[in-house]
């Protein structure tokens, strides 16, 4: 157990490092070390590892590092985010022209699900113009929580330590571990998620994760007007279409 927690605060740190190198074109050690938290001597060990791997350069005066070219390469085999959107449109497009509620297609960006693809503008129930790009909880909205309970345990307790670094105010419940757990648990055993009643109670998303054989590439999940329709109503009527689709979507990566 030491041995896997040291692993994961190790993977987790470099993502952090990425992620704050990502945001300047040059940065400077005591930058990064106010951006990240990260105590020194371990932003220097970073980024050494990354200089031999390539990803990184010493800038043109002591202290600064840039970017490489090299780090491109840590996606350029991966096309699940093109893939997922192209397979899962037509088919959660249907379905919304059958149940009229808008449907998201959201996807893993670091430390939250980021919505790739809706059906709202084919949806004549929606209470918003647009959700492409929205950044969703982990924690406390349905597609997060769809994805964090069906990814592996090692994924999970990595993303839930970025989380409980998190100070966005829906993220704060990552703090309250047992009740996380409990509700990953949950969640699992029923086969979907739900978001926090306490986030926006004016409406409601029942979601399910898409697989890419063992990992989850992404989460589908139907938002409802509360006052519309219970939970139970939504389950009975269309959880099963939900499950079928995110099958069709699986079986197609």
């Amino acid at each position: 157990m030491p041995d896997r927690d040291s692993s994961i605060r190790a993977v987790e740190r470099a993502i952090v490092l990425l992620r704050a190198l990502n945001q300047l074109p040059v940065s400077t050690l005591d930058g990064l070390h106010q951006l990240t938290s990260l105590p020194k001597p371990t932003l220097v060990r970073l980024l050494r590892t990354f200089e031999e791997l390539g990803l990184v350069a010493r800038g043109g005066r002591p202290g600064e590092y840039r970017l490489l070219d090299g780090v491109n390469a840590l996606n350029s085999g991966y096309h699940h985010v093109p893939r997922v959107v192209e397979v899962a449109a037509p088919l959660v497009r249907e379905l919304t022209e059958r149940i009229k509620w808008p449907i998201a297609v959201a996807m893993l960006d670091v430390d939250a699900l980021v919505v790739r693809y809706s059906t709202i503008p084919y949806s004549p129930l929606s209470l918003l113009h647009s959700s492409i790009n929205m950044r969703l909880s982990l924690v406390s909205r349905a597609l997060g929580r769809a994805y964090l309970a069906f990814c592996s345990r090692e994924e999970q307790a990595m993303l839930l330590e970025l989380v409980r670094q998190s100070p966005h105010p829906e993220d704060q419940i990552a703090q309250d571990r047992g009740a996380v757990l409990a509700m990953l648990e949950q969640t699992r055993a029923r086969g979907y998620a739900l978001r926090d009643g306490a986030v926006r109670p004016v409406s409601g998303t029942i979601a399910v994760p898409v697989m890419a054989k063992e990992f989850v590439a992404a989460s589908i999940g139907i938002t409802w007007f509360s006052s519309a329709l219970s939970v139970e109503q939504i389950v009975d009527r269309h959880l099963d279409q939900l499950l079928d689709v995110s099958r069709k979507i699986s079986e197609q990566l």
